[in-house]
């Protein structure tokens, strides 16, 4: 039988490296933008909003209103301001609206 390494690692200290080793972490990042997305706009912007999507730095968020896309274009810096503070680190530096 194997015996049992005595090395404590904390949970955290272990997925960070399984997150590390795996490159998983682009993959969490627009996962985490996605919920940051849906928790700060509300369900009023949610309603029109069909896709999000992040590459390279840049969020590309799809809304079906026209009217709203302008409105939120008013606030870019905000929402990016928003988003960043939400996620916790600086992902997003650009945010186009289609």
């Amino acid at each position: 039988m194997a015996k049992r390494n005595n090395d404590n690692q904390s949970i955290q200290d272990v997925l960070k490296a399984f997150v590390d080793t795996n490159n998983l972490q682009s993959g969490l990042d627009k996962v985490n933008v996605r919920e940051a997305w849906a928790n700060l706009m509300g369900n009023g912007v949610n309603n029109y909003t069909t896709a999000i999507e992040l590459k390279h730095q840049t969020l590309y968020v799809q809304l079906s209103s026209s009217v709203l896309r302008e409105e939120l274009s008013y606030g870019n810096e905000k929402i990016i301001k928003m988003l960043n503070e939400a996620i916790g680190k600086a992902i997003i530096t650009k945010l186009v609206l289609r």
